[in-house]
């Protein structure tokens, strides 16, 4: 069976806006929505032989705001669950698995939440938890790059906006050499080296800039989204869900992992001996669950 390509699709939402989509993988396989992090785009995927042996038929898509995507301003976390539900009717499915890496896990786990019927499996790998819990030490761990851009994120969007900018270019210039997120985001030793790989170098590098192809709203809108209240709970989700964290990690705090498999009931947690790009090695263990049970 030949493996589904990269073209784009461009699919309605609501409120006249627009969402940008690829598909990737087994064209009749079980269909997992993959959700980029912060900052990313549909252009965010694994190895196309993760997808083909675990039988998956795997849909990316830009968050509002980024790439292709209509900016939708003011969203919260559960908004994602409505673009997700549009895609899905597009593509005419019924039942899907929704994962979510660093930025994407909340917007995965706000999918389980409010589409119960419809998510058959969640996973949230390396992804934050709520800025307002108060057993949660939310920028504990984490470098000081996202120490300082959380921070201007509660401060509102002209701050953040402003003081992103130069960041934002910063990043796509790292990762295009292979240096990560730049000199104020220090990464894990491991991190580091995955980073510098140049097959994954070459994809990262490719997703961000498709991400700020039309500025830096979309991560704007992701960082304000963290802040504020998310629009739903933790434990309203049912479907059975993996929660992955590193070790290591410098960007998301090992707490915010420890935190969701508290809150989330049917949480099983994956700690991985690495930082947040270790999921690069182990891709294939979730994407089978996901599309496997």
């Amino acid at each position: 069976m030949v493996p589904m390509g990269r073209p784009t699709r461009v699919i309605p939402a609501s409120g006249a806006r627009h969402l940008a989509v690829c598909e990737w993988g087994v064209p009749t396989g079980y269909p997992v929505f993959w959700l980029h992090g912060t900052p990313g785009s549909r252009y965010t995927r694994h190895d196309s032989s993760v997808y083909t042996e675990a039988g998956a038929r795997v849909i990316t898509y830009d968050r509002p705001g980024y790439g292709q995507s209509t900016r939708d301003r003011g969203r919260d976390i559960a908004a994602a669950a409505h673009d997700i539900a549009a895609i899905a009717a597009t593509l005419r499915l019924d039942e899907f698995a929704v994962a979510g890496r660093s930025g994407g896990g909340p917007h995965a786990l706000a999918a389980a939440a409010l589409l119960p019927d419809r998510v058959s499996r969640c996973a949230s790998v390396v992804g934050v938890g709520p800025w307002d819990a108060k057993d949660l030490d939310w920028l504990g761990g984490m470098t000081q790059g996202n120490v300082d851009e959380y921070t201007w994120a509660a401060e509102g969007e002209s701050i953040l906006h402003e003081r992103m900018e130069p960041r934002c270019r910063e990043i796509v210039r790292a990762m295009a050499a292979g240096e990560g997120l730049g000199k104020n985001y220090e990464l894990s030793p491991d991190d580091r080296a995955t980073a510098a790989d140049i097959g994954h170098r070459a994809m990262l590098s490719q997703a961000v800039q498709e991400a700020f192809r039309c500025g830096i709203w979309g991560l704007v809108d992701d960082d304000l989204a963290f802040t504020r209240p998310w629009g739903f709970a933790p434990d309203d989700v049912e479907a059975p869900t993996q929660v992955w964290y590193g070790t290591e990690d410098t960007l998301v705090g090992t707490q915010h992992g420890t935190w969701l498999l508290e809150h989330v009931p049917k949480a099983e947690g994956r700690v991985m001996e690495g930082g947040h790009l270790t999921l690069e090695y182990r891709a294939d263990e979730l994407m089978n669950w996901l599309a496997n049970g």
